[in-house]
């Protein structure tokens, strides 16, 4: 069983900018697909990005242009970089990995100030 831990949420004014990573428990050196998810209070939880094995990028339109999700290495194998942070970013932002099961890290919050 792997667990996964974000961090890098955070407040931050509206245009600012947070990197979010995801920890692995143990080492992720295959998977099929890698992806954030966040939720704000009331809505459900929404795609934001995801990674293929391929390096193959999907992004929500909302974030078109100013998140990027990149792969890092087998402990650390997801980061999400935003930029231009609007107040309706606002949310708890998930980390997701799929190798034969779906793993799913605890959130971390993210806050944007307008």
């Amino acid at each position: 069983q792997v667990q996964l831990v974000e961090s890098g949420g955070g407040l931050v004014q509206a245009g600012g900018s947070l990197r979010l990573s995801c920890a692995a428990s143990a080492n992720i050196f295959s998977f099929n697909v890698m992806g954030w998810y966040r939720q704000a209070p009331g809505k459900q939880r929404e795609l934001v990005a995801t990674i293929t094995n391929a390096g193959r990028t999907n992004y929500a339109d909302s974030v078109k242009g100013r998140f990027t999700i990149s792969r890092g290495n087998a402990k650390n194998p997801v980061y999400l970089q935003m930029n231009s942070l609007k107040p309706e970013d606002t949310a708890v932002y998930y980390c997701k990995i799929t190798t034969t099961w779906d793993y799913w890290g605890q959130g971390t919050q993210v806050t944007v100030s307008s």
